[in-house]
């Protein structure tokens, strides 16, 4: 079976392939394609995966290319881990934002409009190759935002595109952790919304919901990463846990108080971080694996580190360390590749699942995984609260999508101007000439 990495000199490549070192079992991947734009970083990342497959006599052949359609030609699955514009890209979204005193973070706020603006054409483009060059293949997508991307992408390519984060995972995780619950695959998740703004709303074990227990219990909540994040009394008021990347909504002034204050911004702290680790695996030398490893466990290490600093949370737990999306995406593979059933909370087309959200909006919610794909699960209506929120939060996703598609730099400022981390129109048109001044991708805007 083929596998093609497209952004496949990216960083944590080498997370993807060490889970595919651990599988044997019949009809697994036999062939890793990594498609990059840049030859160095596939070099660089070429040598990680040599030398953790050194010793594992059924390790997945593994071959690199710059050209895309060589690359998707005959694919089985396509991993999608493409970062338009780099992370100096990442670096000058936050800059920009916070410049104008708003959120410019990767994924939420004008920070995610940006990238997703830069990215929704190339993602398009890809989706239109998949479907002319790989038409059986899926598509399981890691790119950021990977709830706007992906709806890009179904616009060509249906249900065969699934976009995943490790966010909920480790979210549900740690509750269930925290609840002495001895094996978490045995929980059931009620979780729902959309990427990077979703809600644990129960957590089921042998049909009784846990979750009152814990949002009874102030130490229990103060033991874990949301629980310190947002502090017991709002989670209880909320009668949920909400994923992590609420923090910036509910906290939202002191969020961006912390990066104004902050040394550097995430985007310039990894941008900095990784053009380290390219330039030290320039030298055929340097041990691939080690120096890979070392970066790795400092980038986990500093996640989101402001807003745990805001909220005087301390330093994350060791087992939140070792990240996730990689395991997500083989179980998903898995489950398709095989028709090993399994349940997984992802990134599909709602259906019918919200109602306050037409068919082809891409939600995030517990999903049947099966050989014909991935089947959103029938989940309680949401809270007045959460509804505003992603009624909005889509609505800005439409209109960004909109802008993709014109290039109308009206339909752009339009996109920014309705988030609700952005307070003003005239805000979104100066974020939206600051966007075009600093990123050639945009150039597309007018």
């Amino acid at each position: 079976m083929k596998l093609t990495i497209l952004g496949g000199g990216g960083f944590r490549v080498p997370l993807v392939y060490g889970a595919l070192l651990q599988d044997h079992a019949e009809g697994r991947v036999t062939h890793v394609v990594l498609h990059d734009l840049d030859a160095g970083r596939l070099s660089a990342v070429t040598r990680v995966l040599a030398e953790q497959a050194a010793g594992v006599p059924d390790a997945p052949e593994v071959s690199a290319t710059t050209d895309l359609d060589e690359a998707l030609r005959g694919a089985d699955f396509v991993f999608s881990a493409i970062r338009v514009g780099g992370l100096e890209g990442r670096a000058n979204d936050e800059r920009v934002a916070l410049a104008e005193g708003v959120l410019g973070q990767e994924t939420v706020g004008a920070g995610g409009i940006a990238y997703g603006l830069r990215t929704v054409p190339v993602a398009v483009d890809i989706a239109q190759r998949v479907a002319r060059l790989a038409p059986d293949a899926w598509v399981i997508n890691f790119t950021n935002p990977a709830g706007l991307v992906t709806e890009a992408m179904s616009r060509h390519l249906g249900d065969r595109v699934i976009g995943i984060c490790d966010s909920p995972v480790g979210l549900g995780r740690r509750i269930a952790r925290v609840l002495g619950v001895k094996n978490p695959g045995e929980a059931w998740i009620d979780y729902v919304g959309l990427n990077h703004l979703g809600w644990v709303r129960g957590l089921r074990v042998a049909g009784r919901d846990e979750l009152p227990r814990l949002l009874a219990d102030p130490d229990l909540l103060g033991s874990f990463e949301e629980g310190k994040l947002f502090g017991a009394d709002w989670l209880r008021s909320l009668g949920a846990i909400p994923n992590e990347y609420l923090h910036y909504y509910y906290f939202n002034r002191e969020a961006v108080r912390a990066y104004q204050q902050a040394e550097k911004t995430r985007g310039a702290f990894l941008h900095e971080q990784q053009a380290r680790f390219y330039a030290e695996m320039r030298n055929p030398d340097a041990p691939a694996l080690t120096v890979w490893d070392r970066t790795r466990a400092e980038r986990e290490a500093t996640y989101m580190a402001e807003n745990r600093e805001t909220a005087g949370a301390g330093e994350r737990d060791e087992d939140d360390l070792s990240g996730g999306y990689e395991k997500v995406a083989l179980a998903l593979m898995r489950a398709i590749a095989r028709d090993e059933r399994t349940t997984l909370i992802l990134n599909v087309r709602n259906q019918r699942t919200l109602s306050v959200l037409d068919a082809d909006a891409v939600i995030e919610v517990p999903c049947l995984v099966d050989a014909n794909g991935a089947h959103p699960v029938t989940v309680d209506p949401l809270p007045d609260h959460a509804t505003g929120l992603v009624c909005a939060v889509k609505a800005v996703e439409r209109e960004v999508l909109a802008a993709a598609g014109s290039g109308s730099r009206a339909t752009a400022v339009k996109a920014f101007a309705l988030h609700p981390l952005v307070d003003s129109v005239n805000v979104a048109r100066r974020l939206v000439e600051g966007y075009t001044e600093v990123h050639p991708g945009l150039a597309y805007l007018r």
